[in-house]
């Protein structure tokens, strides 16, 4: 069998100058001959250790002739950051050179000795142990730094969040270990310093509700690397699955001027604060800020008083035009005062008052709650779309399930009901965790380790499992029978249900995914569909254990005059929904669609509670860091 030539270079990735961690440590045992390669490796230093070679004491040397002293060579050419120990280690040679000579063949072996005692001792050298991780794997790989072939020193590479990229030989570990290949580094290309101090991770073991305060910083923690790779793969399997099955990606806007939903707090869009700012400023209305007009008036009325009093006087004009210059100025001030508290009062107060012919959009804009609107101008067209972005909700209830930005997937199809879209969401929803199981096992082993141990059973388990399928009616029948548990809202036809009563159905009474559908129309918003019965509407909600709803759905009403009448008992403006209402004057089609919680499937697929640690960068109210 021919074997393969050692130090063969390892070819990097496309796009990299180096070979990500994972393909070695995958590689190490798939590919027999792997040791012995040359790479490029860079990452950050997670562990680091330093072990101090003893030196041995070198034999007693008689002295040298004094033809054989001769300076130390120079250093090199072509190298970097010399650090004074090594300027001191190179001139050792010269120095034992010159005090041998001083000591003379006839010098007494003490005094030998003594001059010997006064030459600098080198460092004893060190190999340094570094375990790096470039965030393409759980694990690390193992970087081997001799300082006697490689001068480099503790402070530079040891500190946690040190940043390296190396050149060495893949080689079998000295000592025993989980791992079952190093690298051996020959040359150091890169090293980015650290500042111990400020470095939040220098601590071990941080806490994810303290990481939240370093969003720029946690993904370099291997929970939230690890979290940040399961996420990545949602996506990839959420895009498989639709194209997979002929849906088409569509983008649909952030901004907009319709409420999809009718029950949510929208954040609002507009730069009319900014015009109005402007207009304060070249009137020097900011000079005001701070001052009340009750202070300005008390001043005007004051200084109003010694005006009068200087005019009965007639004694000292010069006085009497400084002290009317300053009242003109005073009334001036109370102008610009009382001209700031009417803008506040018109824009804080009475919104309804507000030109908003003026502001950028020309009316008034938001930031969307929902996509599936829009997506359904285009599903009446081309049959089955999907789309997948932010949405916001400006909920300032603090919840370890909410915050103000989420993101959401969004489908609708046309020509379908709502057995179709219940079966088309069940579907997805396996997909996701069959896919994640299947495609990011070391992640999961991770996460059922250090977070949830039931993490991968639970998956699993809703992978395999049969889903419920059960009317509204029906769920408040069974909840008004529990004896066993009070709950906070009291349940009754036509309460909408809470998360408290879903999670009860799906974690205790189910214990698996239930679908309830049927919804009384009061509690879903304007454009699902009417049921025959004209008090419910054809809405689902899927709750899953642990997690609660992650996915809403509904057919959507496709009669013109049905959903005419909804929008009028939403006391919605008809004028923003004329183009909705063209989609059913103009070939309009049964169609449903629905809306899966992408931020709260990672915090089912990751087993952790608070969606504020699946978020790259969280907004939520009074916080948005950066």
């Amino acid at each position: 069998m021919e074997s393969q030539e050692p130090n063969v270079t390892k070819s990097p990735l496309m796009y990299l100058n180096r070979v990500p961690v994972k393909t070695i440590l995958e590689g190490s045992d798939a590919e027999p001959g792997f040791v012995g390669t040359t790479v490029v490796v860079g990452g950050w230093v997670k562990v680091s250790k330093e072990v101090k070679e003893v030196m041995p004491q070198p034999p007693p040397t008689s002295p040298p002739m004094a033809s054989d002293a001769r300076p130390s060579p120079p250093h090199p050419p072509g190298t970097k950051d010399v650090s004074c120990v090594e300027v001191l280690q190179s001139r050792i040679p010269f120095f034992t050179t010159i005090i041998r000579v001083l000591g003379g063949s006839t010098s007494s072996p003490a005094v030998r000795q003594k001059l010997e005692s006064l030459i600098p001792k080198p460092p004893p050298p060190s190999i340094f142990f570094l375990q790096i991780n470039d965030g393409s794997s759980v694990s690390n790989l193992t970087v081997v730094i001799d300082s006697a072939t490689v001068p480099v020193s503790a402070g530079q590479i040891l500190p946690t969040g040190t940043c390296v990229l190396v050149h060495g030989v893949l080689e079998k570990p000295s000592a025993h270990g989980k791992q079952t290949i190093e690298l051996k580094v020959e040359k150091i290309l890169h090293v980015g310093t650290v500042e111990q101090d400020k470095y939040p991770l220098s601590r071990k073991r941080l806490p994810l509700d303290s990481l939240r305060d370093y969003p720029h910083i946690r993904p370099r923690t291997t929970t939230v690397a690890s979290v940040t790779r399961i996420r990545s793969g949602l996506d990839f399997a959420t895009h498989t699955f639709f194209q997979n099955h002929g849906f088409l990606h569509v983008h649909v806007p952030i901004i907009t001027t319709t409420d999809s939903e009718g029950f949510s707090e929208k954040f609002q869009v507009t730069t009319l604060l900014r015009e109005t700012s402007k207009k304060e400023a070249s009137i020097g209305v900011s000079d005001a800020d701070g001052v009340s007009l009750e202070t300005v008036e008390a001043a005007v009325k004051k200084k109003s008083s010694i005006v009068e009093e200087l005019k009965r006087s007639d004694s000292n004009r010069e006085a009497l035009a400084a002290a009317l210059q300053d009242l003109r100025k005073t009334n001036e001030l109370a102008q610009q005062v009382d001209s700031r508290e009417k803008s506040k009062a018109v824009t804080a107060v009475k919104p309804d008052l507000v030109n908003f012919n003026e502001d950028f959009f020309g009316r008034q804009s938001y930031l969307t709650v929902s996509g599936r609107l829009h997506l359904e101008s285009y599903a009446c067209a081309l049959g089955r779309v999907y789309s997948f972005g932010p949405r916001f909700h400006a909920d300032k209830t603090v919840s370890a399930k909410h915050v103000a930005e989420m993101w959401t997937v969004e489908a609708e199809m046309a020509f379908s009901q709502l057995e179709d879209v219940m079966k088309c969401a069940e579907d997805y929803f396996k997909f996701l965790c069959r896919w994640i199981l299947d495609n990011c096992s070391e992640d999961m082993t991770f996460v059922s380790k250090r977070i949830d141990k039931t993490v991968v059973h639970r998956l699993e388990y809703m992978d395999s499992s049969f889903y419920d399928k059960i009317p509204y009616r029906e769920a408040v029948e069974i909840l008004r029978k529990v004896t066993d548990k009070a709950f906070e809202t009291q349940i009754q036809w036509g309460v909408p249900l809470t998360d408290e009563h879903l999670s009860y159905l799906a974690d205790e009474h189910y214990r698996r995914p239930v679908i309830v559908y049927d919804y009384p129309k009061a509690v879903k918003p304007f454009y699902v569909r009417l049921n025959d019965d004209g008090k419910t509407v054809a809405a689902f909600e899927m709750v899953v254990p642990k997690i609660g709803t992650v996915v809403t759905g509904s057919q959507n009403e496709e009669r013109f005059d049905i959903l005419n009448t909804r929008i009028k008992e939403f006391d919605l403006s008809k004028d923003q929904y004329e183009w909705y209402l063209d989609l059913r004057r103009h070939g309009t089609v049964k169609h449903s669609g629905f809306s899966l919680g992408f931020d709260l499937m990672v915090l089912l697929a990751t087993g952790l509670t608070d969606v504020r640690d699946v978020i790259p960068f969280i907004r939520s109210h009074g916080k948005t860091n950066n």
